[in-house]
C-alpha cells in the first residue's frame, strides 16, 4: 500500500523540475514517517537529474540531505518517538548482513545499497524517491538523531557533505600538527575546511579562483595556494600528509599528487566525466597513494552529527524556496553559491 506525497521531480534529463505527486509506502513495523522541514541540494542531485552518470529512472526525485521532524512510528520502533528531530541522509536500505553491513559499511553492501532516491524501492517495486518532497518513510535503522542545538536548516547538508568529507578525514587518522590540503572550495571543500581545523590540522585550501582566499580564511584555512600560476606546484611540492580533492571536473591529478609528502595520500571526492590519467611516476616517487571515499556509513554518520553538535559546526548554507530549485540548478553550474543550497520544504 501506498499514498501520494507533494515532490519537485523531473520528467526526464533535458526537462526542469516541477511539483508532482509520488507514492510513499505506509508506515510498517520498524518505519519511521517524516516530514521533511529542509532539504540540502548537492551536485550529485543535478548529475543524476540530467543523466550525466547514467541509469537515471523518470520521474526522478531528488534530495539526500534531509532534515525533519519525526509524524508516525512503527509498532517496533524503539529509537524515536513523535515529535524527534531527525535526519536522512544518502542510504535508506542494505542487506544488513554482508561484510561491509556488519562492519557498519552499509555504502558498500555487496548486495548493492539503497540509494535514498533513484534506487529499488524492494518496498515498492519503484525507484525511491528523495527529499525534494513533503514526507518521507524510512527504516528506523537508517535514520539519524538531529541536536536541537544546531541550526537544523545548516545541519541538512551535513548528511552528504559533512559525512563526506568527515569520513576520509577520520580513516586517515588525521591529528594536530598534520598538513592536510582541501582542493576546491564548494560543497564539499568547506565542509572539509571545518573539519580538518577541528581536529588540529594545518589546513591549505587549493583553487583556480583567486576571490576564494578571502573566504578560505573566514572558514579556517591557514594558507592558500593559487592552481592556475603553475609555479606553485613545484613551489609546494612534497608538502602535505593528505590531500581531499573535492573537484567533479577534468584536472591533472599528477600536478596534486606532487604536492605530497613521502607516504602521503590523496583521497578523491569528486568523480570527473571521464577517466584521468595517473602517472606510475607521480606514486612511487615518494610512496604516495591516490585513494576514494563514498559518503560513510550509519554509525559513522550518526558520530559525525555528533560532533558536529559538540564543535558547533554547520554548513555555511543559502536557503531557498521549493520553486526557485531550477534557478538554484542554474547557479550552482555557475559556482554561484556559498557554499549548500537548502530547500525550506515547508515551502513546497
Amino acid at each position: 500500500m501506498s499514498v501520494q506525497i507533494k515532490a519537485y521531480g523531473a520528467h526526464a534529463s533535458n526537462l526542469p523540475l516541477e511539483l508532482i505527486n509520488i507514492p510513499r509506502r505506509v508506515v510498517g513495523n520498524n518505519d519511521i514517517q517524516i516530514e521533511i522541514d529542509y532539504c540540502g541540494v548537492c551536485h550529485s542531485d543535478i548529475h543524476t537529474v540530467r543523466n550525466e552518470w547514467g541509469g537515471a529512472q523518470y520521474p526522478l526525485v531528488p534530495g539526500h540531505e534531509i532534515v525533519g521532524r519525526v509524524l508516525d512510528v512503527g509498532a517496533s520502533v524503539t529509537r524515536f518517538k513523535k515529535g524527534d528531530f531527525v535526519g536522512v541522509g544518502c542510504l535508506v536500505d542494505s542487506c544488513q548482513t554482508c561484510p561491509s553491513c556488519k562492519n557498519d559499511l552499509e555504502q558498500f553492501c555487496f548486495s548493492g545499497a539503497t540509494f535514498t532516491y533513484n534506487s529499488p524501492d524492494k518496498h515498492l517495486n519503484k525507484p525511491t524517491y528523495g527529499g525534494y518532497s513533503s514526507q518521507i518513510v524510512v527504516d528506523e535503522k537508517f535514520v539519524l538523531k538531529i541536536s536541537s542545538k544546531l541550526n537544523r536548516a545548516a545541519v541538512a547538508p551535513l548528511l552528504c557533505a559533512g559525512i563526506t568529507t568527515y569520513s576520509p578525514l577520520k580513516h586517515w587518522n588525521v591529528k594536530a600538527g598534520q598538513k592536510i590540503g582541501v582542493v576546491g572550495l564548494g560543497g564539499l571543500g568547506h565542509m572539509a575546511v571545518k573539519f580538518a581545523v577541528s581536529m588540529g590540522a594545518s589546513v591549505t585550501v587549493l583553487s583556480t579562483s583567486l576571490a576564494k582566499e578571502d573566504d578560505a580564511k573566514k572558514l579556517g584555512a591557514h594558507f592558500f595556494i593559487h592552481t592556475r600560476d603553475e609555479k606553485n606546484f613545484k613551489k609546494f611540492s612534497n608538502q602535505f600528509d593528505l590531500i581531499i580533492n573535492t573537484i567533479s571536473a577534468p584536472h591533472d591529478y599528477n600536478q596534486y599528487l606532487n604536492l605530497l609528502a613521502i607516504n602521503g595520500t590523496m583521497v578523491l571526492l569528486g568523480v570527473p566525466p571521464e577517466a584521468i590519467p595517473v602517472s606510475a611516476f607521480s606514486l612511487i616517487g615518494g610512496r604516495r597513494s591516490i585513494a576514494g571515499s563514498l559518503i560513510g556509513g550509519i554509525k559513522e554518520t550518526q558520530e559525525m552529527l555528533d560532533y558536529c553538535a559538540e564543535k558547533n559546526i554547520t554548513s555555511d548554507i543559502e536557503l531557498i524556496s521549493a520553486k526557485d530549485i531550477n534557478l538554484a540548478y542554474d547557479r550552482m553550474m555557475k559556482g554561484d553559491v556559498k557554499y549548500r543550497f537548502v530547500i525550506d520544504m515547508k515551502t513546497l
